[in-house]
């Protein structure tokens, strides 16, 4: 009998991913957690509508679908979101049947430096209360955002550092710093063979290809056929919570104010420069599935050749 997994938020960016990739697996069933469920049916992931606020009623539903493991793909960016997750640990732990749960980071781990620290944190606060076993996965910054909207992605556009379409660039640092750049189809792939592993640590690395921002741009500018319009921010400058704005940003504003951008964008570029988007090769799902072979940068950003 197949293992049954949760997707919590699977009907969004990321989560779409993971539950197309567990799909293919005759090792698992799937369903998707949302807030509710939609009219028509997958019958190979069905969504089950979940209050997260009524931790008892979602122990239930758990519970009554058998579910072993939950994957957390919750956009926790708020006290709400965040809220909502631990409540989900709290019903994964009354459940009786969930054994496992992988937090919903996808990224980098943030430092108490970050706004979001807290409200991510909590968690991992609460899931030490349980005796659910647990991790959250370190892969870097998706690659998806350089190839889009020219390779497959449920991403919505988001141009950090290197701005495709618009021939521009802001790189933090030197450029020369290494870290770790993850196609999202590739980050399902290692998490769904991670459901195997017998043991899992507390963060679970992946890497799709650790590389610098220097090398992106290179293969951008040959993509695109032209040089790009380059700035460097200096640490001093991102310290401040400042960064080169970039053309694409303006469409973000609406939705992610200015301040807020700036803010979480200079955040990141520091950790760039601090070498916290890389991944540690040999604590990697990478060197335990070699089997799984890995999307590269000049695909992604190659399939912007012609356009």
């Amino acid at each position: 009998m197949s293992k049954v997994i949760a997707v919590a938020g699977g009907t969004g960016s990321f989560g779409r991913t993971l539950v197309d990739e567990l799909k293919k697996s005759p090792l698992y069933s799937v369903i998707v957690l949302a807030r509710k469920a939609p009219e028509q049916q997958d019958e190979k992931a069905p969504v089950i509508a979940v209050d997260y606020s009524n931790v008892a009623e979602t122990a239930q539903k758990l519970a009554s679908n058998n579910v072993e493991v939950i994957i957390s793909t919750i956009s926790v960016m708020d006290a709400t979101s965040g809220a909502a997750q631990v409540n989900l640990v709290r019903a994964a732990s009354q459940s009786g049947t969930v054994k496992r749960f992988i937090s919903s980071e996808w990224g980098a781990p943030h430092t108490p430096a970050s706004p979001i620290y807290q409200v991510r944190e909590d968690t991992i606060i609460e899931l030490r209360k349980t005796n659910l076993e647990w991790t959250r996965v370190a892969n870097g910054y998706f690659m998806d955002y350089y190839g889009y909207p020219h390779v497959k992605t449920y991403l919505q556009p988001l141009f950090f550092v290197v701005d495709v379409p618009n021939k521009a660039a802001a790189i933090p640092g030197t450029g020369d710093e290494v870290l770790a750049f993850t196609y999202t189809q590739d980050v399902a792939k290692f998490t769904v063979a991670s459901l195997s592993l017998p043991k899992w640590d507390e963060v679970t690395y992946i890497y799709g290809e650790r590389s610098t921002f220097n090398k992106l741009l290179a293969l951008a500018e040959e993509a695109r056929g032209t040089k790009f319009d380059v700035t460097y921010d200096s640490v001093e400058k991102l310290a401040k919570g400042e960064i080169t704005e970039l053309p694409s940003h303006h469409e973000i504003y609406p939705v992610f104010p200015k301040a807020m951008l700036q803010g979480l964008f200079a955040l990141f570029s520091l950790w760039i420069v601090e070498g916290r988007l890389d991944v540690p090769e040999e604590k990697s799902l990478n060197a335990k599935f070699p089997q799984i072979k890995t999307t590269k940068l000049s695909e992604i950003v190659g399939a912007w050749k012609g356009h």
